[in-house]
């Protein structure tokens, strides 16, 4: 019996379905407007607004911070264990008031010279000598004398940075020269320090004497308010530092090798003591207070009379050495009879008062003034007795260019074959400026055997030179300064 076949229902799914086709009314989005060029550039101003609120609101606070900082520091110190504050007068008193004796650790000390650094370049010839206590001073000859030796005498000196050598006939010295005595290396030596390297000659065979450069010191690459002066660069004056205590402008300062600063002792009276309240800026034309260099020592020469100014002359070391470029570099150390007379012209530099009784200059400045003769200065119509042989003087007999307050502990400079030296350190003075009352400077030729022997004992016992301080040269001054100078 036929039936008939039962049909597939009706369906209307596709045999190969796609994807769906979404039905009217459903997925669908919002219908309201995209944003505008003009409200997008309206989020985007908001939002700078805001940051840049938020950034000047951080500086303001950072700014108050730094400026309550300083002035904290400036009236007391902070015992980091004792976790409180003394005023800054309880410190480096010889009294303990913070556990641990924080506030009488990082202090300025004194050192005193009773003895003679062994080794000085002499005369603007720069003719290498060396001491011996039973010889006195002797004039190395240049027999034997190799670049080894350069290096280590020039070591002794202090900073080097390329160091060279050369060879002056015997006959072109001056007359005390010419005679002697002699001394010259013996093979071997290069390492062994130049006084005690040397066995005494006669005569040299050479015919010639050793004249040394130890260093790339004093050089500018530019030509050429102290009262009257001219603003002026510090790629003109690359050792100019400014010292700073608690933020502000004390003193200045020159820079003689990359860690350490030449300045007066009378920065350093009062409350002024305390290594951690100090900072030198250095490579500014203008005074700032950000990024200066920490200290970690300040000597002042035991012999100053702050009464007298006499021996007004100390040392700063840098925590860190800086790096020397075009506006960080060191002024050179005069030879010892360094020929410079009276008249002569040489620059004062410095941020202090340009009138007397007036406000720190922003803008480095500089001045060109004559030496004044020892007699003239030392006359009774001027300042008479109380000029010593430390001290030296410059200026004009009318006054109208001068140091002044704020210049204190800087350089007074004179050029010799195309090098700065370092002649005077801003001292003292009556006034600023006034007829008849010159600047005096501290004489740094003659303090150079102070200089050069604090840079060696400290450099000895930072390098552990245990055994070159026991040596019988440097015995003494070892055991005498120990408790001061030690590390």
């Amino acid at each position: 019996m036929w039936t008939a076949a039962q049909l597939p229902e009706e369906t209307s799914r596709p045999l190969n379905p796609t994807n769906p086709v979404p039905r009217p009314g459903r997925h669908r989005r919002p219908m309201t407007a995209p944003n505008t060029p003009k409200e997008k550039r309206a989020k985007i101003k908001k939002v700078l607004i805001t940051t840049l609120t938020v950034m000047l609101i951080l500086g303001i606070l950072a700014i108050a911070a730094y400026f309550i900082k300083n002035l904290i520091e400036s009236k007391y110190f902070f015992c980091t264990r004792s976790v409180k504050f003394i005023p800054l007068d309880k410190t480096c008193d010889g009294h303990i008031d913070c556990a641990g004796a924080e506030d009488e650790i990082t202090c300025m000390t004194t050192f005193k010279v009773n003895t003679t650094f062994p080794v000085r370049l002499q005369s603007n010839d720069q003719v290498l000598q060396v001491y011996g206590p039973d010889s006195g001073w002797r004039t190395v000859c240049s027999d034997d004398w190799t670049q080894a030796h350069t290096q280590t005498a020039c070591t002794q000196l202090g900073y080097t940075m390329k160091p060279t050598s050369k060879n002056i006939l015997v006959s072109s010295l001056t007359s005390p020269m010419k005679t002697g005595p002699f001394t010259a290396v013996r093979p071997g030596t290069s390492n062994t320090p130049i006084q005690q390297a040397t066995a005494d000659r006669s005569v040299c065979q050479s015919g010639s004497v050793v004249s040394l450069s130890c260093s790339d010191c004093g050089n500018v690459g530019a030509d050429d308010r102290i009262v009257g002066g001219t603003d002026t660069s510090i790629d003109h004056w690359p050792w100019q530092v400014s010292l700073q205590r608690s933020g502000q402008h004390t003193c200045g300062g020159s820079l003689v090798s990359p860690r350490w600063v030449v300045t007066a002792a009378h920065c350093f009276t009062g409350s002024n003591k305390e290594l951690r309240q100090w900072a030198v800026v250095s490579g500014q034309t203008s005074i700032i207070t950000l990024g200066g260099s920490s200290v970690d020592r300040v000597i002042v020469n035991a012999d100053y009379n702050a009464e007298t100014n006499d021996y007004d002359i100390a040392l700063m070391r840098l925590t860190r050495p800086i790096t020397v470029s075009d506006v960080r570099r060191p002024v050179c150390l005069p030879p010892k009879d360094y020929s410079i007379t009276a008249e002569t012209y040489m620059t004062v530099t410095g941020w202090g008062y340009r009138r007397e009784n007036g406000a720190v200059a922003d803008i480095l400045q500089e001045a060109k003034i004559p030496l004044i003769a020892q007699s003239v200065c030392s006359s009774p119509t001027v300042y008479g007795s109380i000029i010593t042989n430390r001290m030296l003087c410059a200026g004009f007999p009318e006054g109208k260019v001068d140091a002044c307050q704020g210049d204190s502990g800087g350089p007074l400079v004179h050029i010799s074959d195309s090098s700065w030296n370092l002649v005077g350190v801003v001292s003292w003075g009556v006034g600023c400026a006034r007829k008849g009352k010159p600047g005096v400077y501290t004489n740094v030729e003659v303090m150079l055997n102070w200089i050069q022997t604090v840079i060696e004992v400290l450099h000895m016992l930072k390098q552990s030179h245990i055994t070159t301080c026991l040596s019988l040269h440097w015995l003494r001054i070892c055991l005498k300064n120990i408790k001061n100078i030690i590390l």
